[in-house]
């Protein structure tokens, strides 16, 4: 796993071993971004169930003003700050050891707002559910916030209906897909 442009551009990033994380392929990591492309420059960053950190620390590569990782799994956070400080991206960075919706609920506290909201949970266990209903009603997402969820092919996200939210695109991989969700 490499970060494919801007300032870190071809530095090698660690990955966590085993299989409790899943790193974005560089190909479907270089398409997201191609679709984001206009929206990154600037934004703030959010990026849960963040793994290695690869996607978000895509973006701060990209010129993303901040990336918040949140990562529950200490030894995957301990790998996002190895790869933070390989690409020298520590400083626009903030890495948060604990799970998802604790994470939101901090963040929120704290009057944070992102521009781009990047989840990647484990697949079959409907995680992107509660950190989907959560966004609909949190001020943690603004009008122009952009969210995506990586999803197994079989995965529907459903649970929009009644709420602000709605999927915008989805785009489809050979095993996984991208759904964009706006406001």
């Amino acid at each position: 796993m490499r970060v494919i442009a801007g300032s870190a551009r071809r530095l090698l990033l660690k990955t966590v071993e085993g299989l409790d994380t899943r790193p974005t392929t560089d190909r479907i990591k270089e398409t997201l971004f191609n679709i984001l492309s206009f929206d990154v420059e600037n934004a703030s960053f959010l990026d849960l169930f963040a793994g290695s950190g690869g996607i978000g620390i895509e973006a701060l590569s990209r010129g993303a003003k901040k990336a918040v990782f949140v990562e529950q799994n200490r030894k995957a956070a301990g790998v996002i700050k190895e790869n933070l400080e390989h690409t020298r991206l520590v400083d626009r960075a903030e890495v948060m050891v604990r799970d998802a919706m604790s994470a939101l609920r901090i963040l929120e506290d704290r009057g944070e707002a992102f521009d781009i909201i990047f989840m990647d949970p484990p697949y079959g266990r409907l995680l992107e559910r509660d950190v989907l209903l959560y966004l609909a009603d949190s001020c943690l997402c603004h009008e122009d916030t952009i969210l995506i969820v990586e999803a197994d092919l079989d995965t529907e996200i459903d649970c929009l209906e009644g709420t602000r939210l709605h999927v915008t695109r989805e785009k489809r991989y050979k095993t996984n897909k991208h759904v964009f969700i706006s406001p």
